[in-house]
């Protein structure tokens, strides 16, 4: 029974790490506000979060069947 339970909060704590919902590394929050049907692919099958974030993209792992490494939006800058 210890045994299992071990098993049971290994897995339980591998996938509360491995979960990288919405991860933009260096990007604001609305660079990656991107709608799930205009995300343009930015990474391969099974790329990881720091992988796709080393290459300036965003990560959002919570839509199935689109693009999880994404373009960002371009940066906007304030002008007056």
């Amino acid at each position: 029974m210890e045994a299992r339970l071990l098993w049971l909060l290994a897995v339980a704590l591998a996938l509360a790490f491995s979960s990288s919902y919405g991860e933009h590394v260096g990007l604001s929050e609305n660079q990656c506000a991107i709608p799930a049907k205009d995300r343009v692919d930015c990474g391969y099958p099974q790329v990881t979060p720091e992988q796709c974030n080393s290459k300036g993209c965003c990560f959002d792992s919570s839509i199935p069947e689109v693009p999880w490494c994404f373009k960002p939006l371009p940066k906007s800058e304030c002008t007056f």
